[in-house]
């Protein structure tokens, strides 16, 4: 926004500003007063009473139910045919024939786009809908659809309904390095057909969603969110509840079912037959002698689970071959001490099938190490197999704490609520002085308060009751509860208490986060006939003992640190790559190496994993190594210039290598006309918004940086924050010294009104120039009229609602995702506020930042190292990176790789993907120049002098600095032997 323009703005602001003020205020006053109505609904299995609620009309699945408490489950079950469909809308549907061995006609839907079928309905009630797919193959991740009934939504959680895909070992045996130690088995897709219930894919719900449907003519529409799928046939029916154990004993009486005699059935964990995740990889447990294959020396594949088998919905399946029909007891050989004072809970089912109600909700309680559970106790259940094959799966579930956690959302929803109409009267930083009397000016305020300390009080005495005993997961609970309880006997004292009650709500959200993870590691399953003794859990004093002194022994022969390497000896040629990530990237990419690169290449790859701080030394004393990953943007050119780095552009296939990424990913490393690395992973700003506070305020999403101005009026005077952070959050890992880049809001103003980092090819910094002096007046009188916050944790505060809309890095879309599960289907994220052009277009420029593989000086096969560079930036393996790292570490860790096909093929759901690739195209690179160094670090010195210290004019201080910046790029260029 050009200086000219921001003067026409605040003089318009002045003269509207109160008209803007009194309408904003009276939007949310009048909204305050109804926001403090009761939604029904919401009610608990072990609680009395309804809990009021500050959000009327939420619209999920609780509320739903309450409108329809009196309506019974239909009779009637109605059979759609996918491919008799009435109509669609969007590409990617096609009619498929006998397709994978399912006669008759399917259906084929894509990632985008709807499909309708029409019904008729006879009987009115309620209806469960199972749908008949089958995982075509797309982008490795869950399968998400919404559903709308009649064209509407029937509640939220309706509108991200997901179905999974199977995934199994890719090899039937365990692969083995040089070294001894087992290689963790590669997860591929084995799709089959398969039948799911809609229901909720978070767990909060136990049990399928029930529909309503009134009698007569209706329209069931699937949209497309993210993945295809084929779909053969919808059925809407009563599913029925299995019969209690009691029950299903009298039943095996009458089928004449005997006990079996003398059988003992031990299948190993890591043996699964089917996962509904990548994630749930077989695993290697070293803490123990208990498990089985072990050794206190080598790495032994030998358990399955654990932390990754946490979340509701997830499961593993196994197969089990009986010698005879007839009745069996159940045990595993597990170990469940993540979880204390909630428990594992598992559904157990056998051949498709939950045998009995009891089945449902298997408790696996906290205890230190490995032990037999088994299935009923000391009275153990009997189960029915029958003769040769049977599956044996077990399914994550939240089983009794479903509804206790579904209060603590709730609460958590309102208490939230509640503090951001507190803040727009006192703001976050109350006077603790002033009499704000919030008990008269927010309505409902103490109302809400003694409900949510109901609420809470009693969902701690229920989880005291289910866990058997106090524990610290109850702790918080009654702490919050305790205080809301005095903030109602004293409102007077809320304006100081409130950044207690403001901590206590975010650790009311972190134990939501924890409270629906419920890991559990697996060894062994045992299935015996009743009269047979299970195994013991060979976790004995002496066992215990000879497991510490053999590993204690071991330690001073083994590297732990050294990669073991399974490809062919005879390999001639070989390289060392350094790589700066945990671990688990470093493990993924050597088995990404030897199933592809080696046996392709012939050339063998040394890798290290290395504090990257180590790279320099290393360079200096001719010991590094022949290619670095994951550095950071300024190193590459900071190496060319003292003629360490290789420059790639000698390669005769480099420009058809560079068409992979965009040229903005590339210019960091630019250098005097060469270029001296390949762009790893590319990251810029988007703007993320909270739709449920925006529409409370009546705002819109601003598309320009006016926009912006008039937004930040409304935030202001209701005590809410724009977000747009100071520092820059670093996307690879941390160096010391390293170089601090140039602040990405101000680069975003500065291109979008034609300005410029440097001048004349890097040999002047242009941040003196008329548009950059204005760019810099411009941005720092955000943080000086409009009092924007200059540091803050912005997921924290974007999941309160006090910081409703911000500019971050792209990558706070995954934290989110797993961090805020509250407030999932509540926010968004798109491209960042532009400047208007003459012609009316928007111009949306923003920088990027990064990091990227390096191809050191003195590497001794400069041909073998650009061939794995090559193979790493490569499409193909990019994509699988990408998808191994969210297979290993959730969704979080969606990898933001810089191939352009690549990031095409991670599951992003397509709305927020189609986002992305807007903003994608406005994304530009920052140069690295000799002495760039200065650039960022003065620019925010520059700011600082502005804002913090206010005794400089802006004008003023980014001239004076500018200086220090083209001082210290002519000394470089000087150092260099470059033209100055």
């Amino acid at each position: 926004m050009t200086l000219k323009g921001r003067q026409r703005l605040k003089k318009w602001g002045m003269t509207t500003a109160c008209v803007i003020i009194a309408l904003a205020l009276l939007v949310v006053w009048t909204r305050s007063g109804n926001d403090g109505m009761a939604a029904a609904g919401s009610q608990s299995a072990f609680a009395e009473g309804n809990w009021s609620t500050l959000q009327d009309g939420r619209g999920d699945y609780a509320e739903y139910l309450s409108k329809h408490e009196n309506i019974g489950f239909a009779k009637q079950e109605i059979v759609l045919d996918a491919a008799s469909y009435a109509k669609t809308e969007g590409d990617g549907f096609e009619k498929l024939d006998d397709y994978e061995g399912q006669s008759g006609t399917s259906l084929k839907t894509g990632e985008q786009g709807s499909v309708s079928w029409d019904i008729d309905v006879t009987q009115e009630g309620f209806y469960n809908i199972e749908l008949q797919y089958y995982p075509i193959a797309g982008k490795s991740s869950s399968i998400e659809r919404s559903l709308q009934i009649d064209g509407v939504v029937p509640f939220t959680e309706a509108s991200y309904l997901q179905f999974d895909r199977v995934w199994d070992n890719e090899l039937a045996h365990v692969k083995q390095d040089n070294l001894g130690n087992d290689l963790r088995p590669e997860q591929v897709e084995k799709p089959a057909w398969r039948e799911a219930l809609l229901e909720d894919s978070d767990g909060y719900y136990a049990d399928p969603f029930k529909f309503y449907l009134s009698s007569g003519h209706h329209t069931l529409t699937f949209v497309s969110q993210r993945e295809p799928m084929v779909i053969h046939q919808l059925k809407l029916y009563q599913q029925q509840q299995p019969a209690t154990y009691e029950e299903t004993l009298k039943q095996y009486d009458k089928d004449g079912l005997k006990k079996t005699d003398s059988q003992l059935i031990t299948v190993q964990g890591e043996a699964a037959l089917a996962k509904s995740s990548p994630t749930l990889y077989p695993q290697t447990e070293r803490s123990t002698s208990a498990v089985t294959p072990y050794s206190p020396k080598l790495i032994r594949v030998n358990t399955i689970g654990g932390y990754n088998w946490r979340l509701p919905g997830q499961w593993i399946e196994w197969e089990v071959d009986a010698p005879e029909a007839g009745l069996y007891k159940i045990a595993m050989k597990s170990k469940q001490e993540f979880v204390r004072g909630l428990y594992s809970t598992r559904r157990l089912l056998i051949n498709g099938e939950v045998p009995f109600k009891e089945a449902e909700q298997i408790p696996f309680r906290y205890k230190n190490g490995y032990r037999i559970d088994v299935m009923g106790g000391d009275e153990p259940y009997l189960f029915k197999l029958e003769k040769g094959k049977n599956i044996i799966r077990m399914e994550d579930t939240l089983g009794e704490f479903a509804p206790i956690i579904r209060e603590v959302k709730e609460s958590l929803y309102n208490l939230n609520a509640m503090y951001r109409k507190i803040i727009m009267i006192t703001g976050a930083s109350p006077d603790k002085y002033r009499d704000y009397r919030l008990d008269k000016q927010v309505p409902k305020m103490l109302e809400t308060f003694q409900s949510e300390s109901e609420r809470l009080t009693a969902v701690s005495t229920e989880l005291k009751r289910l866990s058997g005993g106090s524990s610290d997961s109850e702790a918080l609970l009654k702490t919050m509860a305790l205080q809301l309880k005095e903030l109602v006997k004293d409102p007077d004292t809320i304006p100081r208490r409130l950044a207690a009650f403001k901590s206590n709500a975010g650790g009311l959200g972190t134990w939501l986060q924890k409270a629906i993870e419920m890991p559990l590691q697996i060894d062994e399953i045992y299935v015996a006939s009743p009269g047979k003794k299970f195994p013991s859990s060979g976790e004995g004093f002496f066992s215990k003992m000879k497991h510490e002194l053999s590993t204690f022994a071991y330690s001073f022969v083994i590297d732990y640190n050294q990669i073991g390497n399974d490809s062919d000896k005879k390999n001639q040629k070989s390289i060392t790559v350094w790589i700066g990530s945990g671990r688990d990237q470093a493990n993924t990419l050597k088995a990404m190496i030897d199933e592809t690169f080696t046996p392709q290449t012939g050339i063998n790859v040394n890798l290290k994993l290395v504090q990257m701080n180590t790279l320099l030394p290393a360079t200096l004393a001719g010991r590094g190594p022949d290619v670095a990953m994951q550095i950071s943007n300024d190193i590459p050119v900071n190496y060319a210039m003292r003629h360490a780095a290789a420059d790639l552009t000698q390669f005769s296939d480099y420009r058809e290598v560079a068409k992979r990424f965009r040229d903005s990913a590339l210019v960091p490393y630019t250098y005097e006309k060469g270029v001296y690395a390949l762009p790893e992973t590319q990251t810029f700003n988007m703007l993320f918004y909270r739709k449920d506070v925006l529409k409370e305020l009546g705002l819109e999403v601003p598309q320009t940086w006016d926009d912006v101005y008039k937004l930040l009026t409304v935030l202001s005077k209701n005590r809410m924050q724009f977000g747009m952070p100071i520092t820059v959050p670093q996307t690879s890992v941390p160096v010391p010294g390293q170089n601090i880049p140039p602040n990405s809001i101000f680069g975003s103003m500065l291109l979008q009104n034609g300005g410029q980092f440097y001048r004349d090819n890097g040999k002047e910094s242009d941040l003196d120039s008329k548009i950059g002096v204005e760019t810099f007046k411009t941005w720092t009188d955000l943080y000086s009229d409009y009092k924007l916050e200059r540091e803050f944790d912005f997921a924290n505060r974007f999941r309160t609602g006090e910081m409703p809309i911000g500019i971050v890095d792209y990558t706070t879309y995954n934290q989110l995702t797993v961090f805020a599960p509250e407030i999932r289907g509540m926010w968004g994220f798109a491209p960042i506020p532009g400047t208007k052009q003459a012609d009316g277009t928007i111009r949306r420029d923003t920088p990027s930042t990064g990091n990227g593989t390096l191809m050191m000086g003195g590497a001794k096969d400069k041909d073998s190292s650009w061939e794995f560079m090559k193979w790493w930036t490569s499409e193909k393996t990019q994509t699988n990176f990408g998808r191994e790292m969210e297979a290993l570490m959730g969704a979080s860790a969606r990898y933001p790789t810089a191939n352009i096909k690549a990031l095409d093929s991670l599951p992003w759901p397509v709305a927020d993907y189609d986002n992305l690739k807007a903003q994608f195209e406005y994304v530009r690179g920052v140069p690295e120049v000799p002495g760039g160094y200065f650039t960022g670090r003065h620019l925010q010195n520059a700011f600082l002098k502005v804002v913090v210290e206010k005794n400089t004019e802006a004008r003023e201080s980014i001239m004076d600095y500018t200086q220090y910046i083209q001082d210290e790029i002519k000394a470089k260029r000087k150092e260099f032997g470059l033209p100055e």
